[in-house]
């Protein structure tokens, strides 16, 4: 009998060893090796016998690069305006994408309501974690909004299964245009002598199934699920492999989700789509700026409106902020939905630079919406916010602003302020304060507001509590 074989793999990076070691020399993580049993034959791809038979790829040759005709990707469209941005323009053929994020978040929802609208093109929504009538029943749920009825679910196939090999066997059958996998830390190859999951189990499946969207030119869209830090369940290959990571991401307690594109192959990584979430399913937002800001016209003190942009869109927040006497020693700070050290750093230049002692308060700050934003241009409406809150003395509700804080109290400028300007007009906004390097390039005739251009924080806060 051949000998069985045993090696030991990082669970963070992928990084393989004969032996444990106890601090990964790839990643650096300590205590992250775990034994993964090889089978008799070391090296084995299993992989490739199993795909189906009917795929071919004629032989390969080296080309020059001129000889290559450079033409434009033909995209499927999902029928989803947010997804069909975030992805760049639609769907690739051939592309594999990776789809992660909290369990509950509605990965599963988004997928199947996007099956549901293909109407004519046959997909294959493969399942290793819900039966077939759970499925069903959320598919009754989705399809009242789904583009064509009852009708658009005549050519979406259900296979649950966990076995690949079974799975490539049913795709030879069916023959599908667009193919789902949810989730792929749940399917398994029977050459991978380990359980489902583990690293050598994940990575052998996303090989597999690359090789297969690659050679049908089958665009293939896998669920991943995420660890308790974040990141992707599994070795970092899986996200180097597939050609387009997106994360979606929220908070479950909220209605709002976020999709975030975090690696494209044929587009932008600048893009995101908005979602709320319903009883009968996402729905797309056209306009996120008026529903993250509050509709209540009573002015209130810790409330700064911020002009934002993700990745080309432009929409405006609510920055909130509470500032409270210290009731114990050591003041606490708190931020949800931004960056706790970049308000630490807020916190000290509105103490060093405006002169506002906050050693002994308490600073906690909320995004609206349970949204995270990662746009520098919100830290004027931080700091606003801030010290509205600390002398209880509200903001205008027609005032927005937008600007970078520079550690020594400059505003610096700001990316897209045309495309902000418009999106404050739109909402019927009459002043805006602005960084005054972002006058440069302006038309003063096509902006129907009043520009407040400062160039530290203590003038920008002068015009807000003058």
């Amino acid at each position: 009998m051949p000998k069985e074989k045993t090696a030991y793999v990082c669970e963070s990076c992928g990084y393989d060893s004969p032996k444990w070691i106890g601090r990964c020399p790839s990643c650096g993580q300590w205590n992250t090796f775990k034994e993964v049993r090889l089978g008799p034959a070391s090296g084995t791809r299993p992989a490739a016998a199993s795909l189906p038979a009917s795929v071919g790829r004629p032989a390969v040759r080296p080309v020059r690069l001129h000889e290559i005709e450079a033409r434009e990707e033909q995209r499927l469209d999902l029928g989803d305006a947010e997804l069909n941005r975030v992805l760049g323009g639609g769907l690739v053929p051939g592309s594999l994408v990776l789809l992660g994020g909290e369990p509950g978040i509605g990965k599963s929802t988004l997928l199947l309501q996007t099956l549901l609208r293909q109407g004519g093109r046959r997909v294959l929504y493969v399942s290793g974690e819900e039966s077939e009538r759970q499925i069903k029943l959320r598919a009754d749920r989705l399809t009242a909004t789904a583009a064509g009825g009852r009708d658009a679910a005549q050519d979406v196939y259900l296979l649950c299964e966990t076995r690949l090999d079974e799975v490539f066997r049913h795709i030879a059958e069916v023959q599908p245009e667009l193919l789902v996998v949810d989730s792929v830390q749940t399917m398994s190859l029977e050459g991978v002598e380990s359980s489902p999951g583990t690293i050598s189990q994940v990575r052998e499946c996303a090989a597999a199934l690359l090789k297969y969207a690659k050679e049908s030119s089958v665009p293939v869209i896998l669920v991943g699920h995420i660890t308790k830090e974040g990141s992707l369940a599994g070795p970092k290959i899986l996200e180097h492999i597939v050609d387009t990571v997106l994360q979606f991401e929220g908070d479950r307690h909220y209605f709002y989700r976020l999709l975030r594109c975090i690696k494209n192959r044929f587009g932008s990584t600048s893009e995101i789509g908005i979602y709320e979430m319903r009883a009968e399913g996402l729905r797309p937002v056209a306009n996120p700026s008026e529903l993250l800001l509050s509709q209540s016209d009573e002015e209130l003190s810790g409330v700064a409106i911020a002009a934002t942009i993700e990745g080309i869109r432009p929409f405006l927040i609510d920055t909130q902020a509470l500032v409270s006497t210290a009731a114990y020693g050591t003041p606490q700070r708190s931020a949800t939905g931004f960056d706790l050290r970049r308000l630490n750093m807020l916190l000290a230049v509105l103490e060093k630079r405006v002169g506002f002692k906050l050693v002994q308060k308490d600073v906690f700050l909320n995004i609206a919406g349970g949204i995270r934003v990662t746009d520098p241009a919100i830290d004027l409406s931080v700091i606003a916010a801030v010290l509205s809150s600390n002398v209880d003395t509200p903001i205008g509700r027609d005032v927005c602003m937008a600007g970078e804080v520079g550690l020594s109290g400059e505003l610096r400028p700001v990316t897209r302020i045309a495309q902000r300007i418009a999106e404050a007009q739109k909402l019927g906004f009459a002043r805006m304060i602005l960084p005054k390097a972002n006058l440069k390039g302006l038309d003063p005739k096509k902006i129907q507001m009043e520009l407040v251009p400062v160039g530290r924080v203590e003038h920008a806060l002068r015009e807000l509590f003058d």
